[in-house]
Parts: C-alpha cells; structure tokens; sequence
C-alpha cells in the first residue's frame, strides 16, 4: 500500500472552496470511476471516495484542502506519477482568482483534446432511410457525488 497526502493553504474562504471540492468530487465519479460522497459541515466539508484500488478523503475548510488517499498494490506502483499529477493540478488551480472557472476551463480543454484524438478519421455519410442503432450506456451510475447535512 501506497499513502499520498497533501495540503495546500488557500485564500477562497469556505463558499468556494465548497463549490470547488463538490465540482471536483461529481468529475472524479465521472471521469475516474470513483464513489464519492460529500458531507457538508459547519466549519469543513469531507470529501470521501473510492475505487478499486484507491481510497481517501478530501477535508475542504476555508483555508486549506488536505488530501488523504491510501493506494492499493497496483496503483501504489503508480504513486509519484498520481502525486506529482495531483500536486501539479493543484497548484495550477489555485494560482487562478477563480479557480473554479479555471477547473471547468481545463477540463473542456482537456475534454476537447480526448474527441479530436478519438475522432474517426473518415466518418462515413447516412444513407437516407437508414438509421443508426442508438448504443445503450455503456457504465451508466447513481448522480454524482452525493451531499449529506
């Protein structure tokens, strides 16, 4: 096992950081295949997600986010990479006046790059009268990050 932890100050006061950690924890579900549930607090929010293979929290107040996550053996093998992403991500963030808009800017940006490098490379025209199968979700799952009071 592999434990990761972080701690970044910040100045966004707990309003913001809130709607950040809660923005953050509904794309982890989405993109990363994690269980996330959000537990909104008087004085901090907790963050707590899972995957197979990963596991952890994210404590939000209104000065700092503090990371904890324990890597299992397969991912553990990936730790500085994983870290060094999530540091780097991080920082970039919160060198930004809002880095709420700064997180959704970058992952248009990030999602943008994943369809043109997925793009078919010659999409074929529809012939008229005929219709493509609609294919069914392919991992379809509860909302995203649940909040609890």
């Amino acid at each position: 096992m592999a434990d990761i932890h972080i701690v970044r100050e910040h100045a966004l006061g707990l309003a913001h950081a809130r709607k950040l950690a809660f923005r953050w924890a509904e794309v982890a579900e989405k993109k990363l295949d994690m269980d996330c549930t959000y537990t909104e607090g008087r004085s901090s929010d907790l963050v707590s997600f899972q995957r197979p293979g990963a596991q952890g929290e994210l404590k939000v107040t209104a000065h700092r986010f503090e990371l904890s996550a324990r890597l299992g053996l397969l991912l553990g093998v990936f730790k500085h990479r994983i870290e060094t992403e999530i540091v780097k991500n991080l920082d970039q963030l919160l060198e930004h006046e809002d880095p709420l808009h700064a997180f959704e800017h970058g992952l248009a940006k990030h999602e943008g790059r994943h369809e043109a490098k997925h793009a078919p490379k010659h999409a074929k025209p529809h012939h008229e009268g005929h219709k493509a199968a609609a294919k069914p979700a392919a991992n379809a799952k509860a909302p995203a990050a649940k909040k609890a009071k």
